[in-house]
């Protein structure tokens, strides 16, 4: 398989989730599988990755935890990337920021995606005192995983919190352990003696030093007689927990044969956290012949057998902690058997064998693609339509809501002069010509400059007075360009509009938004995107059907675009129709699109001219004056017009 991973870190900064893609990559490249790592750039990369191809994006650090990296990329810089590699199927390890965008690149272009679930980012959210945020963190983290093909969840915890979030399609997928680099005979009898010099029993504690992994508890065990503190890892709390335990050992990071020998040379782990949807050091613990004591909850609860190969204490009561440690501690035999114990539980765990488990996910997630593919899913995984709706496939009266990319300004192709055929045009023609039921009635309802208040006030009351089975919105760019944006307003007002639509049983095709390829759009690109993924939440939760325009890497490129240099010419017109046909289930609307590009190249088109004079001047004086290019223009259907079917033509033939 050809198989294209995505994570929200990675190289130089190591941990569970860079961790868990390394040995990915190796298992992978073993069974003869091909990858592509896309993941943030941070620095030099020069570990082996096992003849993975790498995209490493632009990023910027977390202001709190500036080890992790954030990627805002574009979902059509994303697209570019999966479509040259070609993947039969997308991992997200870790998805959140970069992994949404690359989810919604993955289903404009109908790859399969395997979502990881690694990171409790909701409990995350409420450790870094921002619990206000951790319903907007939960809502995309639910949105985020009901839209992935199949989600991989690594514990029963972790399983029921994503039932209780409505995520489907969930699997169990732990983490394999490298039971031949953690192993007790790594045990250093002379770091030891280093460590505790009069033989104290060592407690080792191995991980990020940040308030998530909850690490300031471990203060209860630092005057324990008889032990010493040993503490692995780095992360914004090391120097308040330096200062707390002043007789602690604090060795920093920590990877390799050291790590090893370290986690050997312990007596009792411990892991505090009780935000954990695994644990993986925990397994190198087991692994290394460490009895282990964990907070009970999370994914410890899978790991960790109670009284058999460690102790899991009652989440919160650092007392039992406590009490639990100087259990093992105090007690050699019982620490000795819970130690073999603990080495016989990871015996199977091996990443070969979980990369041979990952492998048959990803052929489910192709198999699960094609169904929804077959039903016409496209805003997001499964989206519950209401019980009116109508079987999609079978409109007969279209509407088509928006702007001037609706109205097709600039599309001159085949019309008499002042008169214009753009995309929603194209898409009613492909609609008509594959119905068998007829008549097919089309209304276009778009005017140049408008913005979402115009369709709220305007075009949805007319839209549904025409009582249309299947309405078409692309619309926002104008507002976007607005000074003093409120964004939350904006969405609201479309959420209502489709919403609206939706009441009566009509599906909505809903477009995002999309810029050309041109430095001046830089300017907009984040806003453009940030409006976009409040756009795939709508259709998502709506149940409308999603065009996502903006994973479309194609239609960026100048050749698309107008003189005018905001407006498709007909070549981007037709890429849009028939992605939008393709969307909607038209059979073979790829092959129809480069059959039409083939027989109609753009030598209709108007003739070029100064751009500045003949279109920006004239737009800013138009904005100077507080008017539009829109105004005293009319729609161009504003009734039901009939297009011939392929049943009127059958029967014409047979007459």
């Amino acid at each position: 398989m050809r198989v294209a991973l995505l994570a929200e870190s990675f190289l130089p900064h190591m941990n569970g989730v860079t961790g868990s893609v390394l040995h990915v990559l190796r298992h992978l490249a073993e069974a003869g599988h091909e990858t592509l790592v896309i993941a943030p750039k941070s620095g030099d990369v020069t570990a082996d990755l096992h003849g993975a191809r790498t995209e490493l994006l632009r990023s910027v650090p977390l202001p709190s935890y500036p080890e992790v990296r954030v990627v805002f990329a574009r979902a059509a810089r994303l697209g570019a990337l999966l479509r040259d590699f070609d993947p039969d199927v997308v991992h997200l390890a870790s998805p959140f920021v970069l992994g949404w965008q690359g989810l919604a690149a993955a289903d404009a272009l109908k790859i399969p995606s395997v979502a990881i679930y690694q990171t409790d980012v909701v409990a995350y959210a409420q450790k870094y005192g921002v619990p206000h945020a951790s319903a907007l963190v939960a809502g995309h983290v639910a949105r985020l995983h009901r839209r992935a093909t199949l989600t991989l969840a690594p514990s029963s915890a972790s399983t029921r919190q994503l039932e209780g979030l409505g995520v489907d399609r969930i699997r169990r997928w732990g983490r394999g352990v490298d039971a031949e680099r953690f192993a007790p005979e790594h045990r250093d009898a002379a770091w030891r003696a280093e460590v505790a010099p009069r033989g104290e029993r060592i407690i080792g504690y191995v991980g990020r030093l940040a308030p998530e992994k909850q690490v300031d508890d471990l203060r209860a065990l630092a005057d324990l007689p008889g032990t010493r503190l040993v503490v692995v890892g780095d992360g914004p709390s090391r120097p308040a927990l330096e200062r707390a335990i002043p007789d602690a050992v604090f060795t920093g990071h920590l990877s390799g044969d050291i790590l090893a020998q370290t986690m050997a040379g312990f007596d009792v782990f411990v892991h505090p956290g009780e935000s954990e949807t695994f644990g993986q050091t925990i397994q190198e613990a087991l692994a290394s012949g460490v009895p282990v004591v964990a907070t009970g909850v999370g994914g410890p609860l899978d790991l960790v057998r109670s009284s058999v190969d460690g102790w899991l204490y009652k989440p919160g009561d650092l007392g039992d902690l406590r009490d639990r440690v100087a259990d093992l501690v105090g007690d050699e035999s019982k620490r000795r058997a819970f130690a073999r114990a603990a080495r016989e539980a990871v015996q199977g765990r091996t990443w070969d064998a979980l990369t041979r488990d990952l492998v048959g996910h990803y052929q489910d997630a192709v198999a699960l693609r094609r169904i929804d593919d077959s039903l016409l899913l496209r805003g997001g995984p499964r989206p519950a339509a209401p019980a009116a709706s109508r079987t999609r496939g079978r409109w007969t009266r279209y509407v088509a809501l928006g702007d001037s990319l609706t109205e097709g300004l600039c599309d001159t192709s085949r019309m008499p002069a002042g008169q214009f055929r753009g995309w929603a045009d194209r898409l009613a023609e492909l609609l008509a010509h594959t119905s068998e039921a007829g008549p097919f009635r089309y209304a276009n309802l778009a005017v140049r400059s408008r913005r979402v208040r115009h369709l709220i006030d305007e075009q949805v009351p007319d839209a549904l007075s025409l009582q249309p089975d299947l309405v078409s919105i692309l619309i926002g760019a104008n507002d976007l360009l607005t000074p003093g944006l409120v964004m939350p307003a904006l969405v609201a007002e479309v959420d209502s509009a489709v919403r609206a639509i939706r009441r009566t049983g009509a599906d909505v095709l809903l477009v995002t938004t999309f810029l050309p390829r041109r430095p001046a759009a830089r300017l907009f690109a984040r806003r453009f995107a940030a409006y976009n993924v409040e756009l795939r939440r709508i259709a998502q939760e709506q149940g409308a059907i999603l065009l996502d325009l903006e994973a479309v890497a194609e239609l960026g490129e100048p050749p698309l675009w107008a003189d005018d240099l905001v407006h498709l010419r007909s070549s981007g017109h037709r890429l849009v129709a028939y992605r939008a046909a393709e969307a909607l289930g038209v059979p073979d609307a790829r092959a129809l699109l480069d059959l039409d590009e083939a027989l109609h190249a753009d030598t209709d088109e108007a003739p070029r001219g100064m751009w500045l004079t003949r279109d920006a001047l004239p737009w800013v004086w138009r904005r100077v004056r507080g008017r539009t290019a829109g105004d005293g223009v009319r729609a161009k259907h504003a009734g039901y017009v009939e297009l011939p079917t392929r049943g009127d033509r059958e029967r014409a033939r047979t007459t």
